[in-house]
Formats: C-alpha cells, sequence, structure tokens
C-alpha cells in the first residue's frame, strides 16, 4: 500500500509483544489535556464510599497490572484506588520546573503552580508508581505531588524473559503494587502492619528474595 499505491501511512512490526488493546480516551473535563500534559484520571476507583484511598500510577503497558492492582486493593482489601495515566514523566518535569524558575525570577508575584500540583491538589494520598523505567523517573516528580510517593521500577540488570517474569523480578507487577500501598497506608497509621504482613504471605511474595537493582 504504502510503496505500489502511494499511501502515506505507517506500519508498525513488532515480535513478541502482547496483543494489549488500546483503550479509547476516557470522558471528562480535563482529560485531553491532562494527555498532553502528561497525567490524567484513568480509572476512577469504583468504591466511592471507602475510607482508605490511594492513587496508582501507570504508564504505558504497565497500565494492566495497576489495573489489576486496583482490583484486588477494592475486592480484597475495601481500599479506593484511583488509576492515573502518567503519559510523559519528563513533560512534568518539565512544566514544573520552569514554573518553579519563573517564580525564581519574578519575586513578589503570584507563584505559578505546576500542573501536576494543580491536578493532585486535594487528591488523598499516598500515590503509588509503578514504571518499565527505573524508579528515578517517577521519583523526579515526588515533590511536587501532595502526599508520599512509592516508586516501583526496574532498576538492575537486563534479563532474557518474559514480560510477566521480569515484572515480577524488578517488583513492579499487580502483586507488588498492592503490597506497596498497603504498606504505604500502614506507614501513615491507616492500615494494621499486620495487614500487610499477611499481604506477603496471601500475594506469595518472597521477602528474602534478592534485591533485583544489585543481583
Amino acid at each position: 500500500r504504502m510503496y505500489v499505491d502511494g499511501e502515506s501511512i505507517f506500519y508498525y512490526l513488532t515480535v513478541t509483544n502482547e496483543p494489549l488493546p488500546m483503550p479509547g480516551m476516557p470522558p471528562g473535563e480535563g482529560v485531553r489535556e491532562g494527555i498532553l500534559k502528561g497525567l490524567y484520571r484513568f480509572k476512577p476507583s469504583g468504591k466511592k464510599d471507602a475510607k482508605l484511598r490511594a492513587q496508582l500510577f501507570g504508564s504505558g503497558t504497565i497500565m494492566f497490572e495497576v489495573l489489576k492492582a486496583q482490583q484486588i486493593l477494592e475486592e480484597k482489601y475495601g481500599i479506593g484506588a484511583d488509576v492515573w495515566s502518567v503519559t510523559s514523566y519528563k513533560g512534568l518535569y518539565r512544566e514544573a520546573n520552569d514554573c518553579e524558575r519563573w517564580n525564581l525570577l519574578h519575586p513578589g508575584q503570584t507563584p505559578r503552580v505546576p500542573f501536576i500540583a494543580q491536578t493532585l491538589k486535594g487528591v488523598p494520598g499516598p500515590f503509588v508508581a509503578a514504571s518499565d523505567y527505573m524508579k528515578v523517573l517517577p521519583e523526579s516528580v515526588a515533590r511536587w505531588i501532595p502526599g508520599r510517593l512509592v516508586s516501583l521500577g526496574t532498576d538492575g540488570f537486563g534479563r532474557s524473559e518474559n514480560r510477566a517474569a521480569l515484572r515480577d523480578f524488578f517488583e513492579v507487577d499487580a502483586k507488588h503494587i498492592v503490597l506497596a500501598t498497603l504498606n504505604a497506608l500502614a506507614r501513615e497509621n491507616q492500615v494494621k502492619i499486620e495487614t500487610v504482613q499477611q499481604a506477603v504471605k496471601d500475594l506469595d511474595i518472597n521477602p528474602e528474595k534478592p534485591n533485583p537493582a544489585i543481583s
């Protein structure tokens, strides 16, 4: 079609990728702006009356693990977790950093507020970010998040394995997102530590497993 018919199109050839569906843009005010600027609420929690709240960040294909974690947190632990799609940590960081630079150079004027801070204003934490990149990527925007941020990433040496095994190895899959959320809530005295200890067993997580960042 491109060569014979001269059509102006793109073809993407992928090998060993998962056949994952591409979800449509969710309805709601500000979604389009959020997609372009780097952050939007992808799927609010179905537990509107939950006393325990958390926010889950995902990017790209790991979003499916984040959605699994959201379901486990709601059904097993009664935690209302909203899922957010981070389309660009770099974009969020650059815009926030630009705001801080402007504020520095314009003392006495009304400070500019970064988009990420505006978007998350009044949103109850903790915040758990799962990424197929290194932990430092979500951590780059931590200071503009109104609450505790727990970053899960693939720090360490490369491995040749399927995606599920790699995410388990690097501790960024659904069960580790659930554990990170429970632990963050426990550190804020919202969940008993015994609940977290039991979750380690229920989720079949090996607490003595070597740190993937150095193993």
